[in-house]
């Protein structure tokens, strides 16, 4: 743990903004406490008017920080560098960080309103019995496309392959999200180990780039909304953003399956505010405020008592709120272990090396 020391040799002015600078660096690196909460989320995925909310109700002071992707997140915990009061992964790396004992227990005690979560994203493979995560938000995988620039309606993943898309498709940038609907598109689970099965995934793969355009980061979304591609393999919330932003679009959950994810509020082992990050959670479970929050990021709720809130138009559109019959047939990511995990990447980086 580095402090971070400024030597001032001579009389210097310094602002106000910078010593708020140096303050941040220095309670962000593990100076927290009592009345500092930490808080390690994913890019703009939260209203940050509601952190400012949450200081004035609380008096604590919010360190906001950023990561992308769950790897990254999982490294710098892992590190211990940050303590960390709250973060937000995904399904699989919520069992990884149990499994390497780098959770707190919720303490339920503390948590007004956690009935207001719908029991069907509850207890799920990844956290039995949600001993250390909270829902904070739900999705699928699947296809956004422009029916203008498409020849006919796309309903699976194989349609990616059959229609003539050459150069016209966009991937998000991600190992289990493309490897899984090459999976998914022979039929097979996308949390597969059988090697034979990933390796036709991968040859399968390799066969859809003369269609690829990019695979991309956040940048998928104005590319899509500007008519740059015909039909992109996006995160359902990305999807909602870009339909946002272009009417003409649509989405789509592939008839052969696909993921269903998962992004929960957790608590690190690292964390030196453990009443403050249950007070953060349990102000984010609000009726009232999950909706605000979900109207802001987009993506699907599951606090079932933030619905009335919302749109009736939104929350009833099934292709970003789907009913459970759909839902129950879709897969979560599972935690596959470090070595099945590496060979997942291993073939998905052999894969984008083929790019045209």
């Amino acid at each position: 743990m580095k402090k971070l020391v400024i030597m001032l040799t001579a009389p210097v002015v310094v602002s106000f903004g910078i010593l708020f600078w140096i303050y941040q660096i220095n309670m962000a690196q593990g100076f927290g406490g009592d009345n500092t909460l930490v808080v390690y989320n994913w890019g703009d995925y939260i209203d940050e008017e509601l952190i400012d909310e949450f200081e004035e109700e609380t008096g604590l002071k919010v360190i906001y920080q950023t990561f992308d992707s769950n790897e990254a997140m999982l490294t710098k915990i892992q590190q211990g560098g940050t303590a960390y009061d709250i973060a937000v992964p995904s399904d699989y790396a919520i069992s990884k960080m149990i499994e390497d004992d780098l959770l707190i227990p919720i303490d339920y005690t503390q948590l007004e309103n956690f009935d207001n979560i719908d029991p069907r994203f509850l207890d799920k493979s990844f956290d039995p019995g949600n001993t250390y995560s909270v829902p904070y938000f739900w999705g699928t995988v699947g296809i956004v496309y422009n029916p203008e620039l498409v020849d006919g309606e796309i309903t699976s993943w194989n349609d990616l392959w059959d229609m003539p898309l050459e150069n016209d498709i966009l991937l998000a940038d991600g190992t289990r999200e493309v490897m899984g609907f090459g999976l998914n598109s022979l039929g097979y689970s996308l949390n597969t180990t059988d090697r034979d099965e990933l390796l036709e995934a991968e040859k399968k793969l390799e066969t859809l780039w003369p269609n690829i355009k990019a695979i991309v980061g956040d940048e998928i979304k104005m590319l899509m909304a500007n008519r740059e591609a015909a039909a992109a393999v996006v995160w359902s919330g990305d999807a909602s953003e870009i339909m946002y932003e272009n009417e003409e679009l649509t989405y789509v959950i592939p008839e052969e399956g696909t993921n269903l994810w998962f992004d929960n509020l957790v608590i690190p082992s690292t964390a030196q505010n453990v009443e403050g990050a249950h007070q953060f959670i349990d102000f984010m479970l609000d009726a009232e405020i999950a909706a605000r929050n979900t109207d802001y990021v987009g993506y699907s709720t599951p606090n079932q008592a933030a619905l009335e809130f919302l749109d009736e138009e939104v929350v009833t559109d099934e292709r970003f709120y789907p009913s459970s019959d759909v839902t129950d047939e879709l897969e979560v990511y599972e935690n596959l272990g470090k070595r099945m995990n590496a060979y997942y990447n291993e073939l998905y980086l052999r894969f984008k090396m083929q790019s045209k």
